[in-house]
């Protein structure tokens, strides 16, 4: 899917710290240079071979100021540009204190378009100081905590004293519970934008009021199972399966072929019409109705089906979030009981500072290396940032690139597929005034430019940004 859009000058918001000294590498490093660039398999002008892959597209190019909002969870980003990313290196005590401090009280940075010599830029380097702070819990410094889904391996061999220890269970639980219950107040009050809860299973997105063009709290849960949803039926949790319905409705209007999973929603409903029709008809009788226990366990398959697949993802909306809230707190599911991860309470992530939270910093570091040229051999920069990369932070590093990099830069941007079907659109039941969301979230902790972007409509569907280009400030990105 390729798109095109324009961007005028960016702003810039939030930060980490400082990172590997700069390294000089050659050619025939072939291995670095597959780590830095793993979308090429031999080493040729980046700038040409990106932009081809960006044409190869016959996706009809859409305009915007900026890039869609992306609400999955990157695990990493690769940025290159033809500009060294020295600037990001060894920042000062001092540039490191003040960028914190900017982050705790989400003092707005607003950097010019163009940065004439970055690296004596102590108002960037300060920002993406900012631009690298994220809020944990539980913290464990031996121990991984993302992503969570299918991180096994990950975790395999470390010490984790509460697996065989109940009393130490329940101490992290409850401690869990209290930061838990902190977030999601902040999220009704506003003063939080959004978070995640990671479990082992599934991963859960939170958003305020405002944002994603919700007037109301939306919780989005995925991939769930058929007895998740049953329990969440149970406790009188309402919720919606957006996609399936999409699908069904789409089905209904302009009869679309559908996909594995996605079909099912209705098919149940359709039987029943069906058999209402034949009475109406008076032939009902000579044909042989299926019994209650078969169309059952038809409609158990069809639900079994979409476990664990996009289309499972699940809408809770308005007063129903707290009800899920508590529903999480008390769920014995949500925590594994055996292998590395047992009795492990799920990981909370958060943009700002929450009860129980530890500050944590996504890493960043910049390597300089040499690529093949038609000419020869020419200097190419890259700046990588690991760690859970969340949309906020994402676009800040943006903003501040712009001015940083002249208006030209590369990205290629690796999410944690679980999350990437966060990315659809909610069915939503008006529009918002947006100057009213602003100034509702003015004090949630983002930039204005951010909270801008994030009160948009989502468009990327189950997709998510995995390729960004900016060239003389305009802005290309596939999904």
């Amino acid at each position: 899917m390729l798109h095109a859009a324009q961007g005028p000058d960016a702003r810039p918001r939030r930060p980490q710290e400082g990172s590997a000294p700069p390294l000089d590498y050659k050619r025939e490093d072939d291995s670095l240079l597959e780590e830095l660039f793993p979308e090429k398999t031999t080493i040729t002008e980046p700038s040409e071979t990106q932009h081809l892959s960006f044409l190869e597209s016959d996706t009809p190019s859409s305009e915007s100021t900026e890039l869609p909002v992306d609400w999955s969870i990157k695990t990493r980003l690769l940025f290159t540009s033809s500009q060294p990313f020295t600037w990001a290196d060894h920042l000062k005590a001092q540039e490191e204190a003040q960028g914190l401090i900017q982050h705790c009280r989400a003092v707005e940075v607003t950097l010019p378009q163009n940065i004439q010599d970055p690296k004596l830029s102590t108002d960037l380097r300060c920002a993406f100081q900012q631009s690298l702070v994220y809020w944990l819990h539980p913290a464990l410094s031996w121990l991984p905590l993302f992503p969570r889904v299918g991180a096994d391996r990950k975790m395999a061999g470390k010490t984790s004293p509460w697996s065989n220890d109940e009393g130490l269970q329940h101490i992290l639980m409850s401690d869990w519970s209290v930061s838990f219950t902190s977030l999601y107040n902040l999220l009704k009050t506003k003063l939080c934008p959004y978070f995640y809860v990671c479990t082992y299973q599934f991963t859960v997105l939170f958003r305020a009021a405002g944002l994603a063009g919700s007037d109301v709290i939306t919780a989005v849960l995925s991939p769930t199972t058929r007895g998740l949803r049953e329990a969440m039926k149970n406790e009188g949790i309402e919720f919606s399966l957006p996609l399936i319905e999409e699908n069904a409705l789409k089905k209904k209007v302009y009869g679309t072929s559908l996909g594995h999973g996605e079909e099912q929603a209705g098919s149940d409903e359709d039987e029943e019409e069906s058999f209402s029709w034949l009475e109406e008809m008076g032939v009902q009788d000579k044909i042989k109705k299926p019994d209650i226990l078969s169309i059952k366990l038809r409609k158990e398959r069809h639900e079994v089906q979409m476990d664990h697949r996009p289309e499972s993802v699940v809408l809770v909306k308005g007063i129903n979030t707290f009800t899920l809230l508590n529903f999480l707190i008390n769920c014995k599911s949500l925590v594994s009981t055996s292998g590395v991860q047992a009795g492990l309470p799920p990981t909370l992530l958060s943009p700002v500072a929450f009860r129980g939270a530890t500050m944590q910093m996504l890493k960043a570091r910049s390597v300089s290396v040499k690529t093949q040229a038609l000419s020869g051999y020419k200097d190419q920069f890259s700046l990588e940032i690991t760690g859970p990369v969340m949309p906020h932070a994402l676009h800040s590093v943006t903003m501040l690139l712009k001015s940083s990099q002249n208006g030209s830069f590369s990205a290629v941007l690796y999410p944690h597929e679980p999350t990437t079907v966060f990315n659809i659109c909610l069915p939503l039941s008006k529009a918002l005034d947006k100057e009213v969301v602003h100034k509702e979230l003015a004090n949630c902790g983002l930039h204005t430019e951010t909270l801008k972007q994030f009160s948009q409509i989502p468009v990327l569907g189950k997709s998510s940004l995995r390729n960004v280009e900016m060239s003389d400030y305009n802005y290309k990105w596939r999904s």
